[in-house]
């Protein structure tokens, strides 16, 4: 079952400076099929925002509201201080967003990328010259300036995409899962240039199904499931709130797993016949959850202590209950192309 538990009031920051995107009460239906309920979201100024949830939980219809390239069916949205539909062509000069495949030509060498960019943005030939250059060093991609794009890695292509939306100075860059299909060494090198930019004073709004992402890059994070937010704040709040550690027990037999099962859980593995619960941390709670499981002490083979993750968050707030399901993951292994339901298109706003 989805929960419809919103952000506590804790978790939001009021702030009297005016926000890089504010939405309210978004909407959007295809057909009979609800993806937008009702979304609502601050992001201020140079910071880091996370949507984070599956595939199929709303995220990139949020993206394209705010990105113009979607009309919502309610509600209301600026980004960099103007209205998404009044005022569409003034956020499209405030913004970039980055889809999850790089949108570069294969044809042209790095260096021709970003000068076709800059012209495009209106840049002189010698001042698209001149942004060419300093971008290629700004993004270690200096050494390939000159060689042809299909030569490049996944990564660097990676780098260069994002390099061409940054051609025109963007206030607000929209990242929609900008590391699918990295391996573990690209996507770092991807989250050392989103901590850059925000250092900068360049906002990020970034999409993404990887916990470790969020936890690591954002200052905020709103977990989306089924077109609704049903939690917002740091990583570290989020964590609190469903209780700061998970005791894990592994229980002796299929019997007594089964028998507990049905426990308001943030893991369930089958497999494993192990339950992971909710917990403060503290001995004498785990010494009453165990005593509560296990009065006879004939059920529990082993038990552990873990830290909450932004996994554990998702998995209880949204009702998964189980890391076999569909869901957010930590990163996939080395090797492993993490490829989406369905292609999202990538545009240079």
């Amino acid at each position: 079952m989805t929960s419809s538990r919103q952000p506590p009031p804790a978790a939001r920051t009021e702030s009297t400076e005016p926000a890089a995107v504010e939405a309210e009460g978004l909407r959007k239906s295809y057909g009979t099929v609800r993806v937008l309920d009702g979304i609502g979201l601050r992001v201020e100024r140079g910071t880091v925002f996370a949507l984070l949830g599956p595939n199929g939980a709303g995220k990139t219809t949020t993206v394209r509201v705010l990105a113009t390239l979607t009309t919502a069916d309610a509600g209301t949205a600026r980004v960099a201080g103007h209205d998404v539909v009044a005022e569409r062509s003034l956020v499209r000069r405030a913004i970039s967003l980055t889809g999850q495949y790089a949108a570069v030509d294969e044809k042209q060498t790095g260096e021709e990328n970003l000068r076709m960019m800059g012209r495009l943005c209106g840049l002189s030939r010698p001042g698209a010259r001149r942004r060419a250059a300093e971008l290629l060093e700004r993004f270690g991609l200096d050494h390939a300036g000159g060689r042809l794009v299909h030569t490049y890695s996944g990564g660097m292509r990676r780098r260069l995409d994002l390099a061409a939306s940054l051609v025109g100075g963007p206030r607000v860059v929209f990242l929609d899962e900008p590391t699918t299909g990295l391996d573990p060494r690209s996507r770092r090198e991807l989250w050392q240039v989103v901590r850059e930019l925000t250092a900068g004073g360049t906002t990020v709004l970034l999409t993404t199904q990887y916990l470790e992402e969020a936890d690591r890059l954002a200052d905020r994070v709103a977990l989306l499931d089924a077109g609704r937010i049903v939690a917002e704040g740091t990583a570290a709040e989020l964590k609190a709130e469903v209780g700061g550690h998970r005791l894990d027990v592994v229980f002796a037999d299929t019997a007594a797993y089964l028998r507990h099962a049905s426990r308001t859980a943030v893991l369930r593995s089958p497999g494993t016949l192990t339950v992971g619960l909710p917990t403060d941390g503290s001995a004498a709670q785990v010494r009453a959850l165990l005593d509560e499981i296990d009065p006879r002490r004939t059920d529990v083979a082993r038990f552990a202590l873990q830290t909450t993750t932004l996994d554990d968050v998702f998995l209880s707030l949204t009702g998964g209950g189980s890391r076999t399901g569909d869901g957010p993951t930590t990163a996939p292994p080395p090797g492993t192309d993490a490829r989406p339901a369905h292609p999202t298109e990538t545009a240079h706003a």
